[in-house]
């Protein structure tokens, strides 16, 4: 009796598992609308009936790769500054507005694109667009507001580099692509923050935030016939101006390894990255490589995180990832230990590594982290926002449905054979750059094995 009961135990568990990778692989991204108003504004409209939510996400060509070097950080104040006033609503009304019906609303910059985000009721939909179409096409950017506004940015400067890891990243990127677009710091740095003026984000405004470079996506619980309607009543006379044209140039690729210790005094740890070269976002081996790393470096069980925590207690975690950006990117593999065992763990993180290219992968583990990637897809997918992200992302990285409709083909379709030319091809082998933040006395020697050392203190403006 007992082995019949676990039979019919494992035949139904059998049975929902096999279900659930089955419903996994026909994952599909819902249905949707595209088209693109007079003005040159993309439109996605997707109707998603579930909850009575609605998101909308909007996406201008203001991130902070348009940053003059004299004004770093002007893309992304603006953004913030479009929720500080508008023709009809103070700041004070406007969060008093989306507060009061219990919506959200947020604006930003991040380092290729500027982005509007909001989620609200099906039933407040006519009040929080209006309100939407006002910060977003007539914002008033009021002084006393700006000033508050650049006033806490400095201050937060200074906070953010008293964690490491806040501003690791904008340390590795103005490393890796010294004066290219894409070294620019988000958040700009103190000294252009301090010359930023009410005409520069007016002007910045004026250039960047133009319909016909720009997408709006809306998912959620309308009618796609009416919110049509509604989008067109709401931007279709927002004016085209002309378009501020960027042509960026190539990334550089490091021809030396090369070591940036940032100084710490007080840290009593080292964080750091190692990386190189990465991909672009539209890169047709992109799904392939998302499956490589997580065995590298993307879940919990990954290699690094095994050698570098499990293994040797070395760390609290470690990790891998492609930064993907719109003509190309970067790889890194990131974690932190005490300042005594920072080369210990370096040098197995890179041993770590040299698995990938040295051993490579067998099917086992391929199919094990196919699956786990299957299995961890949908889920991405499952809000209005995530959807609404995707679609604008679609229109940023100009790539199309077929990235989700094609996904569990192209894992599966991942070979042992392919994963080594894949790997060969897209994972930095040689010149690899490291960005250390810790107690330079402590491993500005030690740093030396690795490349070519460069030092500054993180006290120091910029990055």
């Amino acid at each position: 009796m007992k082995h019949i009961i676990k039979t019919v135990v494992f035949a139904a568990f059998a049975f929902l598992f096999t279900s659930t990778i089955t419903a996994q692989e026909k994952f599909k991204l819902p249905e949707y609308t595209q088209f693109k108003l007079k003005n040159g504004l993309t439109v996605y409209l997707m109707e998603q009936h579930e909850v009575p939510l609605i998101q909308l996400t909007g996406v201008f060509p203001g991130g902070a790769i348009f940053d003059e070097e004299s004004k770093s950080g002007l893309a992304n104040i603006t953004a913030e500054a479009l929720a500080l006033g508008s023709k009809n609503y103070t700041k004070a009304q406007i969060e008093e507005n989306v507060e009061f019906l219990g919506a959200t609303m947020s604006t930003g910059a991040s380092l290729e694109y500027a982005y509007l985000s909001s989620s609200f009721m099906k039933k407040d939909q006519k009040e929080i667009l209006t309100i939407l179409k006002d910060v977003l096409l007539n914002p008033t950017f009021p002084k006393e507001e700006l000033d508050k506004l650049l006033s806490r940015r400095l201050v937060e400067m200074d906070q953010s580099k008293e964690s490491p890891r806040a501003v690791l990243g904008s340390y590795y990127n103005k490393f890796v692509f010294g004066n290219h677009p894409y070294g620019n710091p988000e958040e700009g740095i103190k000294s252009t923050l301090e010359t930023i003026t009410k005409e520069d984000i007016t002007s910045f405004y004026k250039d960047m935030y133009v319909p016909s470079t720009s997408a709006i996506a809306v998912v959620g619980d309308f009618d796609t016939k009416s919110m049509k309607r509604e989008i067109e009543s709401l931007f279709g006379k927002w004016k085209s101006e002309d378009v501020i044209a960027l042509s960026l140039p190539v990334a550089p690729v490091p021809n030396e390894p090369r070591v940036l210790v940032v100084n710490k005094e007080d840290a009593t740890e080292t964080t750091f990255y190692i990386g190189g070269p990465g991909i672009s976002r539209n890169n047709p081996d992109y799904v392939g490589l998302e499956v490589i790393n997580t065995i590298l470096g993307g879940r919990f069980t990954s290699w690094l995180n095994d050698e570098l925590r499990v293994n040797s207690g070395l760390t609290y975690g470690a990790s891998s990832w492609f930064s993907h950006y719109k003509l190309g990117g970067s790889f890194i593999m990131a974690t932190f230990t005490a300042n005594e065992t920072t080369e210990q763990t370096i040098d197995l993180a890179l041993t770590t590594y040299k698995k990938l290219h040295e051993k490579g992968l067998d099917q086992e583990i391929l199919l094990s982290a196919k699956n786990y990637v299957k299995g961890q897809f949908p889920p991405n997918y499952e809000t209005n926002r995530a959807l609404a992200g995707l679609l604008t992302d679609m229109f940023t990285y100009n790539f199309d449905e077929a990235y989700i409709n094609t996904f569990s083909d192209q894992v599966d379709a991942l070979t042992v054979e392919k994963a080594g030319q894949l790997i060969e091809t897209y994972f930095p082998k040689d010149n690899l750059q490291f960005v250390l933040i810790g107690k330079a006395s402590e491993i500005v020697e030690m740093a030396k094995k690795y490349g070519t050392v460069k030092q500054v203190e993180i006290t120091a403006d910029g990055f």
